[in-house]
């Protein structure tokens, strides 16, 4: 093939398929081994450096959720730098206030657990007495016993075999040494050296980030993104909002559920009821893990606390309320920060981050992660993080309906129908999801990748489907006869539906009778089916065939007589001389019928359709096809004088002569 052939070749092509998504792979897109290794050395840097990267991470973070504080005051009159040091300062003491409080309420409960130790061990006991002499909790008791006889006995043998004299105890000895001030103050602030660093870094790039937010912003444009200032433009607007957003309404829904939980622990008496409720606040920021810890901890004190088992129901009830409230109305209501990050994401960089930085990396790990989900979205070589992380669908509902139907996967293609079909109608869905899929599959044929078996596949889950969305369109159908109902009793027209994107509705079917057939292969077949049941919801009376009938000319009489019309589907636009064709010979055979053919376009706009001779009708959507299907206009009696073959005869008259000559 030549250079210019493959050149058309690809241009036919690219007509077809339409324009290219952006997530799309083209065949020559390039390698994505230097991203890939990119990746790794990244993430071995961010290992090996986590003493540094670790406390830059937290102060970028920061920054992000400080930022909206400090413009406001900044918008207030305040100047750039008190705005700065006053909102830093605030937030600091905030958290440093946060965490002395925490750190004294949990030096009350370490010296308060002695106390509990009867409570615990009479509820194991109770627990030991419930079961009966054969069952589990007693025989792991006396294993247990047991081994620990052994091992008791085990130590108290003496050392040497044959002496029956007892081990000689070891004796305590103290050694008093004279104090040295210097070493004790430094064995006291030395473990508390390497926060209080962090703490200071911390805070000191806060406040020089939020002082030079704008020339840092500049600086990385200058070097990110200089050939495109809209996109990386886009790129760090996008992360700075979706990362403040969502870190303030976190926040705001962390403490919507700590401080019911401490008013609730508090009035049950769990002992330092405001403890857990400023630790679920901060371990809710940890995903899926955070919160599990969050109640674990006031049911074990209370297990601990209460000789009986009122006070463990009464903790479990509270935070079942907190629970079904905080995940159907506060977070609901509040989370218009959502941060397009899958549920199996956030799992995955859960472990990650904590495997990465510690304990740390989970509270840091959802923010980060949105961050990378931001960069994939923009920078095309980081793309597969967008497709990895990002929760939109990386697939268009047609593209995913086309797999679904490749598959021969109907229980899930119906899952998604009606998935839309909670908004839109059937027409809706058939128009811009199932037809347009059909299309990708006609397409797939064409370029000869979809062979007959998978091609009767794909029509087979097609019609599954069909039949699965027949209690839908019944329901469809009950509305349009009871609008019709209502508009003929008040004697006005009923207001077009929603989601129809045409100015009126389709025409009342009662009545009226339609036959709908395929024009070439399955796939033809069908869009046939698809056209029938939405016909069916107009209240019409429709049967449907298959393109395999037409050939057959006693499947002929499969048209009912009293059609209104006929109407032949067609997926391949350039069918133009078959539709012609069947058109003409369905037009001499039943001349008082409409007769007309579809030519299924992917764009649902309206476009001028090919003339096709004979038809009364070409529809190329499937608004259109219905309407043309369902009208009252009479059928052209058009009468095409048959042609006199003349040149045939001549040649059997003039084999005959040779014949007889002979």
């Amino acid at each position: 093939m030549s250079s210019s052939d493959a050149k058309i070749t690809e241009a036919e092509l690219e007509n077809d398929l339409g324009p290219r998504r952006v997530y799309s792979t083209s065949p020559s897109a390039p390698s994505r081994m230097p991203a890939f290794a990119s990746v790794l050395a990244v993430i071995a840097i961010l290992y090996f450096g986590k003493e540094v990267l670790l406390p830059l991470a937290i102060a970028v973070l920061l920054t992000f959720a400080l930022a909206p504080i400090s413009s406001r005051l900044r918008k207030l009159g305040m100047p750039r730098i008190p705005a700065v040091i006053v909102t830093v300062v605030i937030a600091f003491l905030v958290l440093v206030l946060f965490g002395l409080v925490v750190a004294g309420h949990v030096a009350e409960v370490a010296q308060n657990l002695p106390a509990y130790q009867g409570n615990i061990i009479a509820k194991i006991r109770s627990l030991q007495e419930s079961g009966t002499d054969s069952g589990i909790v007693r025989r792991l008791t006396s294993v247990v016993e047991s081994v620990g006889r052994e091992l008791s006995n085990a130590e108290q043998r003496p050392g040497a075999p044959g002496t029956g004299s007892r081990p000689r105890e070891p004796l305590l000895v103290e050694i008093f040494a004279p104090s040295r001030p210097i070493e004790t103050l430094t064995s006291l602030i030395g473990p508390l050296l390497g926060p209080i660093a962090s703490l200071g870094l911390i805070i000191v790039v806060v406040i020089f980030m939020l002082l030079e937010r704008e020339e840092l912003r500049d600086r990385f444009i200058r070097l990110v993104g200089y050939g495109d200032l809209h996109r990386t433009t886009e790129a760090i607007q996008e992360a700075g909002s979706r990362v403040a957003r969502y870190l303030l309404m976190q926040l705001v829904v962390n403490c919507a559920y700590g401080v019911p939980l401490a008013l609730g622990l508090w009035a049950v008496g769990i002992p330092n009821p405001a403890l857990w409720g400023m630790l679920a606040i901060v371990l809710r920021f940890v995903p899926y893990i955070g919160p599990v810890i969050a109640t674990v901890l006031p049911l074990f004190l209370a297990f601990a606390v209460d000789p009986g088992w009122s006070l463990v129901l009464w903790v479990g009830a509270i935070f079942l309320v907190l629970e079904l409230t905080s995940n159907n109305v506060i977070e609901p209501w509040l989370y218009g920060s959502r941060t397009g990050l899958s549920p199996l994401a956030i799992i995955v960089a859960a472990i990650f981050w904590a495997w990465l930085w510690g304990p740390v990396g989970l509270v840091l790990s959802t923010p980060l992660t949105v961050c990378l989900a931001v960069l994939g979205r923009y920078v095309p070589q980081f793309e597969f993080l967008e497709v990895v992380f990002g929760s939109d669908p990386v697939l268009d509902p047609k593209e995913r309906l086309y797999q679904r139907l490749l598959a021969g996967d109907p229980d899930e293609a119906t899952d998604y129908a009606e998935e839309f079909l909670e908004e839109d109608y059937l027409e809706d869905y058939y128009g811009k999801v199932a037809i347009p899929a059909l299309l990708l599959a006609e397409k797939d044929r064409r370029r000869g990748v979809l062979t007959a078996e998978q091609m009767e596949q794909v029509f087979g889950t097609a019609i599954t489907l069909v039949s699965n969305l027949a209690e839908i369109a019944q329901e469809e159908e009950q509305e349009e006869e009871e609008e019709e109902e209502q508009k003929e009793a008040a004697g006005r027209p009923s207001p077009p539906k929603e989601g129809n994107g045409d100015e009126s509705e389709l025409p009342d079917g009662r009545g009226k009778t339609v036959f709908c057939v395929g024009g070439r292969g399955p796939l033809d077949d069908a869009s046939a089916a698809m056209l029938a049941q939405i016909l069916q919801v107009q209240g019409a009376e429709v049967v449907a065939a298959r393109h395999s009938d037409i050939p057959n000319r006693r499947a002929m009489s499969l048209v009912p007589k009293q059609s209104n019309a006929i109407v032949v589907c067609f997926l391949n636009e350039d069918s133009t001389r078959h539709a012609t064709i069947l058109v003409r010979r369905f037009k001499r055979i039943y001349p008082a019928i409409r007769v007309g053919a579809v030519l299924w376009v992917e764009n649902q706009k309206e476009r001028q359709p090919p003339a096709l001779g004979e038809a009364d009708f070409v529809a190329t959507t499937l608004t259109s096809a219905a309407r043309e299907a369902l009208a009252d206009a009479p059928p052209s009696l058009v009468t095409t004088a048959r042609k006199i073959r003349t040149r045939r005869s001549s040649n059997k008259t003039g084999i005959a002569a040779a014949r007889s000559g002979i």
